[in-house]
Order: C-alpha cells, then sequence, then structure tokens
C-alpha cells in the first residue's frame, strides 16, 4: 500500500513526530466536554486499610459495579478477592471476608454485566470459578463457587463477558489459547470450552469487543493486533507495524476505529489510533513520555471520550475521538502525586447523574492501602438532568442468549436511559399501543387542570342540595389526580411493584426529586396566576366604583 505523500510546509525541518503532534492539538475546539475535571474523593469516601495485592501482572486488579467494588488481594496460601459493599467506605476490618477459592493468585477478575451479584475469577492455578455474590453483607469467607471451568493447561491471565449475550465467557492464559464458554448449563464444572482459538504464537495481553461482540480484537506478545471472529476464528485484519509495539487494544464504539497502547521504537509510551479495516498504518500515532508503565486505555461510546491511565503514576489523560481528522483531541489530563496499581471503572448506570458525572474510576493506591474514586464531572450550573451529556446507554438486559449468539446472532445492547426512573428502551422490539390520552402534553394538562378547576368554582355556585353527589365526585376526582400525578412521575403503584432492592430505591428519589421540582414551577406559575387575577378583580371593582 502506498503512503500518502505529507505536503511540505515552512517546518519541514522538524521531525514528523513533532509536526504530527502538532497538527493533533489545534489552537481552539468547541465540545461541551473541553472543561471535564478529575474530581477525586473526600477521605471519608474513599476505601482505607485495604491490602491490595502487590501482583507484578498488567492487570487492572478492580471490578466494580453499581452495588459492589471488587480488588484482588494479598493473602498466603492461595488467591483471593474482596468484595466490599460500594457504600461501605472508610476503614476495611483486617479480618473482613474474602472470595478464596483458588489455589493459586487470583490474576482477574469481572463482574458479569448482566447480573450484579455474579462475578468471574480467573488464577495462577488454570482455573476460572463463578461466584454468587449475597446481597446481604458478607459474614464470612466465601469458599464454594457457583462453577468451575476446566480448560487452560497453564495460568489464565485474562477474563472478558461478552457484551450482548448472556452467560458468555472469554478467557485467556499462558497457554497460549482463548476459549470461549457457554455458562448456560446446569453443570457446576464445566471441563471444555464451547470453542477454543489457538492462532495466537505467545501470551495475549489484551482483547476488546466490538459494540455487538461480533468481532474481538487482541493484541499478543509478539506485537501484533488481530482482529477475529470468535465464533469461526477466522482473522480478518492482523497488524505488524514495527514503529509501534501494542501493549493494550480497544474498539472504539461505533466509530470502525481502535485505539492501542505500547511503546514506540525509542521506548516512549506511545497511543495508536487504527482504522478497524485496514491494519497496516496507523491513522495517528502519538508519544506521551518516557515511563516505563503500561497505559490502560477506556472508552466512553456515550461521549466519545477515550481515558488513558498510566501504571505507576498518578495522572490520567483524556481526549475526545471524532470521525474527522485529526481524530484524536486532547482534552487535558488529572494530576495526582499518589501513582496507581490498578484501576476499576464504574458503569454508566451506577453514575451519579445529579452532579453531571460521566466517568468514574477507582484507584488503587498500593502504598497506602487505599481504593480511592475520581469522579470526571462536566462543570454545569443547573441541576436539572443534563439530556445532551447522558445519551442512552447499555443496560443491564442481555440482548441475546448464549445459545442465540453462538448460533450467529449479533444484536446491539438494548439501551436504557440515565435519567431517573425512565425504562428499557429497546429499538429491536415493538413498543404496545398506546391510547391518545397516554401522549397528551404537559401543557395540555396543565390546561385541563385550569378547566377542572375553574368547574369546580363554578360547581360551588348550585344549591347545596347537590352537596353530596358533588362531594362523592370530587372525591373520585381526586383519586384520578392522584393516579396522575403518581403516572408523571413515570411509576403507577397500581400496576408497578415497589422498590425491592437499593438501586431502585435511588432511583425512585431521584424521581421523586425531579417530581418536586416540576411541581415548584407549577405553584410559582399558579402564584402569578393569582396574583393576576387578584389585580384584574381589584380594577373592575375601581371601575365600578368610578361609575
Amino acid at each position: 500500500m502506498a503512503k500518502r505523500q505529507e505536503p511540505r510546509d515552512s517546518n519541514s525541518h522538524l521531525s514528523s513526530g513533532t509536526k504530527k503532534m502538532m497538527s493533533w492539538h489545534p489552537q481552539y475546539r468547541s465540545s461541551k466536554f473541553r472543561h471535564v475535571f478529575g474530581k477525586p474523593a473526600s477521605k471519608e469516601n474513599c476505601y482505607d486499610c485495604v491490602p491490595i495485592t502487590r501482583s507484578v501482572h498488567d492487570n487492572h486488579f478492580c471490578a466494580v459495579n453499581p452495588h459492589f467494588v471488587a480488588v484482588v488481594t494479598e493473602c498466603a496460601g492461595g488467591g483471593a478477592f474482596l468484595v466490599i459493599p460500594v457504600h461501605q467506605t472508610g476503614k476495611l476490618d483486617p479480618h473482613y471476608p474474602k472470595v478464596c477459592g483458588h489455589k493459586g493468585n487470583v490474576l482477574d477478575i469481572k463482574w458479569n454485566p448482566f447480573d450484579d451479584f455474579v462475578i468471574a475469577s480467573c488464577s495462577e492455578d488454570a482455573t476460572i470459578k463463578i461466584w454468587d455474590i449475597p446481597k446481604q453483607l458478607l459474614s464470612r469467607n466465601i469458599t464454594a463457587s457457583r462453577k468451575e471451568l476446566l480448560g487452560h493447561s497453564r495460568r489464565v491471565g485474562l477474563l472478558e463477558w461478552h457484551p450482548t449475550a448472556a452467560n458468555v465467557l472469554f478467557s485467556t492464559g499462558y497457554d497460549y489459547k482463548l476459549m470461549i464458554w457457554n455458562l448456560d448449563t446446569k453443570e457446576s464444572v464445566i471441563l471444555n470450552p464451547v470453542r477454543t482459538i489457538d492462532f495466537h504464537q505467545d501470551v495475549i495481553l489484551s482483547m476488546s469487543f466490538n459494540t455487538d461482540g461480533s468481532l474481538l480484537a487482541t493484541t499478543c506478545k509478539d506485537r501484533k493486533i488481530r482482529i477475529f471472529d470468535p465464533r469461526t476464528g477466522t482473522v480478518l485484519q492482523e497488524a505488524s507495524y514495527k514503529s509501534h509495539r501494542a501493549n493494550k487494544v480497544l474498539f472504539l464504539g461505533n466509530m470502525k476505529k481502535l485505539l492501542s497502547t505500547g511503546t514506540s521504537r525509542w521506548n516512549n509510551r506511545q497511543i495508536a489510533l487504527w482504522n478497524e479495516d485496514d491494519l497496516s498504518v496507523p491513522l495517528i500515532e502519538e508519544d506521551l513520555d518516557g515511563s516505563s508503565g503500561v497505559l490502560f486505555p477506556f472508552y466512553d461510546s456515550d461521549t466519545n471520550m477515550l481515558y488513558v491511565v498510566g501504571k505507576g503514576d498518578g495522572n490520567i489523560r483524556y481526549y475526545e475521538i471524532s470521525a474527522d481528522k485529526p481524530h484524536l483531541n486532547y482534552l487535558t489530563e488529572y494530576r495526582s502525586y499518589l501513582p496507581q496499581k490498578g484501576i476499576g471503572i464504574m458503569p454508566k448506570r451506577g453514575l451519579d447523574v445529579s452532579s453531571c458525572e460521566i466517568f468514574r474510576f477507582y484507584k488503587l493506591i498500593t502504598t497506602k492501602g487505599l481504593i480511592e474514586p475520581i469522579s470526571m464531572i462536566v462543570p454545569r450550573r443547573s441541576e436539572s438532568y443534563q439530556e445532551d451529556i447522558y445519551p442512552l446507554t447499555a443496560g443491564v438486559q442481555p440482548a441475546l442468549t448464549a445459545q442465540e449468539w453462538l448460533s450467529g446472532m449479533n444484536k446491539g445492547p438494548l439501551l436504557v436511559s440515565l435519567r431517573p426512573g425512565s425504562e428499557l428502551i429497546n429499538s429491536q422490539q415493538k413498543f404496545p399501543e398506546r391510547t391518545l390520552s397516554s401522549f397528551v402534553p404537559l401543557e395540555s394538562n396543565r390546561y385541563q387542570d385550569r378547566i377542572e378547576r375553574k368547574t369546580a368554582f363554578e360547581d360551588a355556585k348550585k344549591p347545596y342540595r347537590f352537596l353530596d353527589e358533588r362531594e362523592s365526585r370530587r372525591g373520585m376526582d381526586q383519586v384520578q389526580e392522584d393516579r396522575k400525578a403518581w403516572l408523571s412521575n413515570g411509576f403507577d403503584p397500581f400496576e408497578c411493584p415497589p422498590p425491592k432492592t437499593e438501586n431502585e430505591l435511588l432511583h425512585m428519589f431521584y424521581r421523586q426529586q425531579e417530581e418536586i421540582r416540576r411541581l415548584r414551577e407549577l405553584v410559582n406559575q399558579r402564584e402569578v396566576q393569582v396574583k393576576q387575577l387578584e389585580l384584574e378583580i381589584k380594577n373592575i371593582h375601581m371601575s365600578s366604583g368610578t361609575s
């Protein structure tokens, strides 16, 4: 493939790398994420006295969901990890129960994206275990797993759940094999995966799915990036670019692009952007610094923001990805003097939308035994829900069963709104037909309410012999009004059950806060109308008195 010729300019004496870096950062670029800043949690909102693992493997060692923070810990006589309720901050009890069933050190842990109480772990003992975490607080160590997967001949280094299909787990080991497991079975011990991919020539360093899980990208110790169909094992693209030795790779949502982190030929830490359909030459290369720690990339497909976290340093760089050139737009950097050993991220459905939080890291600080949450905040003055920074995002419901995906079906994730009290949105399923009354806009409801109030005022002029009938009718109207008020808040007590989990209770609380704000605005409008009517009555009395 012929290389595109760069036009010569007055800065031709500069190195090509310098010219690229200068062209990547335009003087001004309009973006609503231009002023995003990192906000570390206060001391009382951190997790202190946590015995974080001292393993030298380049993994995250932390997994987070809206209910729990899981972290790999130091443990004598085998591997273990801690599962801490996300709201249980402060100092951790030294005798806090562990999840310990592995005979070797735990190397990776991942929460099931469709079940917040199921977590997978892999270990140096060449096994993978699936654990059920109780909803109540742990009172003793968990030693019995729900399932055990036995297929790798050497230690298992990485785990990844399929993004849209339920109960499909991927694992890679130091036997150079990638295995696909179907957990939708009754067996507690699974000896054989549904598929084994063995074309890698060395240890697999990272893997990443595209949005619907139809493609998988991997990086290998041979420094090659591969894109392949995980069901057939067919390699579609392979990159062996000599100037960039890739370590981690990441699909960038629906942008048709990949991002890899690694090192340059001069051993500088480097990021590279690739076209998904052509891995021969990267679209962009950028040298970051001369440190030796691995760079962990994280991509938020809802905001098109890329976060690059360096192991061994305290900085988090973040960029905005665009479809147009220069593609990679540097925003700014969160700096800290405390180095991170590993990192965890909260799913979007666990963020605090009331404070305009768009991403949250959980930073492992081994030197202090501390887990520090870091919130990425978009500065906004309004307290209302910000629709523009919270588009529809992947929810907790799977789009496919394991068997459907294995048979060849592909579906994108089922989307939900982060607005408090919102329901699941699935563009692939048909919604039940609704009556016209359910689509009456808010202004029409207000107008209808004014008419009802006027009718009630006129009814007050009728003879008292209709009092009992009117009181009965008013009681029925009050019931209907109360029902409408509940429905306007997105919750019908006659059809929907009360909240059963803390997450549902939190969502209902946000819904009520939103409803309170709306009612306050309505009351203010009514007060203005009352004052106008009082003024009109006063004018009428004055005009009648003068006449």
